[in-house]
């Protein structure tokens, strides 16, 4: 019987960053979601449980990434979530889910900044999904 591919659900508003990131993921045998703004991600969450989630944080709100893995979390508390953002490079704002302050209200397991290397993101989506 073959083993059910885990699913990964990637929201961006980005096109670039969705198609470059579903590539590699799919490539790493993942079944691979998308959604191009924080509405269709709610809508995709409303009836779907990915094994993992990728959030991108500035869409058509600059929270958008934190309210998607907050709903994430609320629904589905076991899926790993995490937020890709360019955020630090266009405000200079730091984030990070480093101390448990943050993970309060954060919700995310894992928050990087784009420009992640390939190896970097397929070690990350291996240690969320303890693969």
């Amino acid at each position: 019987m073959l083993e059910k591919k885990k699913l990964v659900l990637i929201v961006d508003d980005d096109i670039d960053q969705i198609e470059q990131n579903k590539f590699l993921i799919s490539n790493m045998g993942f079944e691979v979601i998308t959604a191009d703004s924080q509405k269709e991600g709610e809508e995709i969450l409303q009836n779907t449980k990915p094994d993992l989630a990728i959030f991108d944080l500035m869409m058509e709100n600059k929270d958008s990434g934190f309210i998607l893995s907050y709903k994430s979390k609320k629904k589905y508390p076991d899926v790993p979530v995490m937020i890709i953002t360019a955020v630090t490079a266009e405000t200079g704002l730091l984030f990070g889910t480093e101390s448990e302050e943050e993970k309060q209200w954060i919700k995310a397991d894992k928050y990087i900044e784009k420009g992640i290397r390939t190896d970097q993101l397929q070690r990350e989506i291996k240690k969320l999904l303890k693969l």
